[in-house]
């Protein structure tokens, strides 16, 4: 019997994300079989499935499908997306073949860089440490008479450019830029140094604030935050006392009762909190009437000064105020609107890094907060769309701000406020979440945002990525083109075995190639030939680079008699020599 092996891809999830990864996969040449729970693996045919990708926004669902479908077929790729910290860590280790993702961890990286203007970002392939480093060029010429053997990923056509606007992914070195067009090279950490280019650092220095500041702060908001009978009640408790203990020291009788004698006695009858010591059987008519009075006047006084007492110890508008005096004294923080994972993710990495934060937050009982508490991080509570709200974290002195709300709508509004605020010319950076491609799109073209980060562009090439075997090592931004840095195993029979490297598209770029026995390649030749059981770190636009995955993979297998082909055997030969995720990538 002759069977032709399968090459489906589960997918469960019917969100933005999860429609956006299966019309990317199917443009890859998968065929997507959509579920919606994890009963429906079986039916789907979970044993010969090639992945199971379970992106949806319900972790409880697709912690079920991942758990499930790794029981009913050991082999298959799962890739599952999960925002809880704790599963995620412990479902990763037992997980096998695919990845456990989070999209809060693989979008903040990316904002972050956003807001802080970086010019370069810097990550680790075959050992050696690249970095994408971006500046204006300096004049006009090609990029080979500018930067010489740095490779070009990307240009950004400026206003001199006869295509301002445009973005050119990885270019040939003979392409004619512009001064003032937006140039992104790469190249190895340690070239870029040679040739005098800085790599920024990724760290800064937190403003310190010593403790008699913080205190005079406190006493300040707590001044501001009392409640305004609480002057009155302490005042009237303090002449209930004083007068009480004058009545009592000269109208107590046999014995005469001491001064002293006589605050005691009053203290412990107004607070309550003892009564007998003292016998008045004895005493006069107008005494004994008198205490019976200040018994009850002092419960009254006492519980009103207690209450004024806890509401102020135990209100937020006493963090509140608090808060908001620290954000007044800021400059050159960076503002984070929106306290939910994505932002958590943005602060945490910028608090890490020794950088300022302000947050504002409408939410009085976010979660999130006894985390930003130990950041030490002031949050404003208030709306993000007020002018007044945004104007008490010093929008005004920032040097970025990240507005990252689960609203697009209200992003979108605090955007176009901050505009107004700061007029459409700032130089500040600000970055606006927004959930789908086109959204982003659209707003940037309509009211010239140059920094809208989609959550499914930033998301979607890692789930994408791990289910169709490259490995994925990292994202970026050039202009509003989102790009991907992956490794990916050259699979004998595919499009690529034997193929050079001048016949690749060149919307990609390969940055270094490693073989089973040998040094790593850094920038390989153009007519370099790629073999079986290359690794090969592409650079590039992520549809182009998931193009290039598809032509890597070995072509389809034939199974004659339940018995696996001389092919397939010749296409698995390289592995005990390949690394470990490369194997588990060629399981199919």
């Amino acid at each position: 019997m002759r069977e032709i092996m399968h090459r489906e891809i589960i997918v469960s999830g019917d969100d933005a994300l999860t429609k956006t990864i299966a019309e990317e996969l199917r443009g890859a040449g998968a065929r997507i079989i959509h579920i919606n729970t994890a009963a429906d693996l079986l039916g789907a045919g979970v044993h010969r499935a090639r992945a199971v990708v379970c992106a949806g926004p319900n972790d409880a669902v697709n912690l079920e499908i991942a758990l499930l479908a790794r029981q009913y077929s050991p082999d298959v790729r799962v890739v599952a997306r999960l925002g809880n910290d704790v599963l995620r860590e412990a479902v990763a280790v037992v997980n096998g073949p695919g990845a456990i993702l989070d999209v809060a961890d693989l979008a903040a990286p990316s904002l972050v860089e956003a807001v802080l203007s970086r010019n370069a970002h810097q990550f680790d392939s075959a050992g050696t440490e690249f970095v994408v480093w971006g500046a204006p060029a300096p004049y006009d010429g090609t990029l080979r008479e500018i930067y010489a053997d740095l490779a070009p990923v990307a240009v950004v056509h400026g206003k001199k450019s006869p295509n301002p606007g445009e973005v050119v992914a990885c270019p040939g070195r003979d392409l004619k830029v512009y001064a003032g067009d937006f140039t992104s090279m790469i190249g190895v950490k340690d070239e870029l140094e040679a040739r005098g280019i800085k790599v920024p650092p990724r760290t800064a220095t937190r403003s310190s604030q010593s403790r008699v500041r913080r205190a005079i702060d406190a006493l300040r908001a707590m001044r501001d935050d009392v409640n305004p009978m609480l002057l009155p009640s302490l005042a009237l408790a303090a002449f209930l006392t004083i007068g009480s203990a004058t009545v009592v020291r000269f109208a107590y009788q046999n014995p005469p009762m001491s001064w002293l004698d006589a605050l005691y006695f009053t203290s412990e009858t107004i607070t309550t909190v003892g009564f007998g010591e003292t016998p008045f059987g004895q005493q006069s008519t107008f005494l004994r009437l008198f205490v019976i009075g200040l018994m009850f006047t002092g419960v009254i006084i006492t519980a009103l000064v207690v209450a004024f007492l806890a509401d102020l110890l135990l209100s937020r508008r006493f963090v509140q105020t608090a808060g908001l005096r620290r954000a007044r004294r800021m400059r050159g923080h960076v503002v984070v609107i929106g306290l939910g994972s994505v932002g958590m993710r943005v602060i945490s990495d910028l608090a890490a890094h020794g950088y300022d934060v302000v947050v504002i937050e409408d939410d009085e009982n976010n979660r999130y907060l006894p985390t930003v508490a130990e950041l030490d991080v002031p949050v404003v509570f208030g709306d993000s769309t007020m002018r007044q709200t945004l104007e008490s974290a010093r929008v005004d002195s920032a040097r970025g701000i990240a507005v990252v709300t689960d609203n697009d709508m209200e992003n979108i509004e605090t955007g176009i406020v901050l505009l107004e605020l700061l007029g459409s010319d700032t130089k500040t950076p600000i970055v606006m979440r927004v959930q789908g491609r086109a959204l982003g799109t659209a707003i940037h073209q309509r009211f010239g945002f140059e920094n809208v980060r989609s959550i499914v562009d930033l998301a979607a090439p890692w789930f994408i990525g791990a289910a169709m075997g490259l490995q994925v090592l990292g994202t970026f931004w050039v202009g509003q083109r989102s790009f991907m840095v992956g490794a990916m195993l050259v699979a004998a029979g595919s499009e690529l075995d034997g193929r050079r490297m001048v016949d690749l598209t060149t919307q990609t770029r390969v940055i270094a190639v490693t073989r089973p026995e040998g040094p790593v390649s850094l920038r390989p030749r153009r007519n370099s030939q790629l073999q079986a059981g290359d690794t090969v770190y592409l650079i590039g636009p992520y549809r182009e680079l998931i193009a290039t995955l598809r032509k890597g993979q070995p072509p389809p297998l034939t199974a004659i008699n339940g018995g696996r082909s001389a092919a397939l055997a010749a296409a698995r030969s390289p592995l005990r020599r390949l690394p470990r995720w490369a194997q588990e990538e060629t399981e199919v």
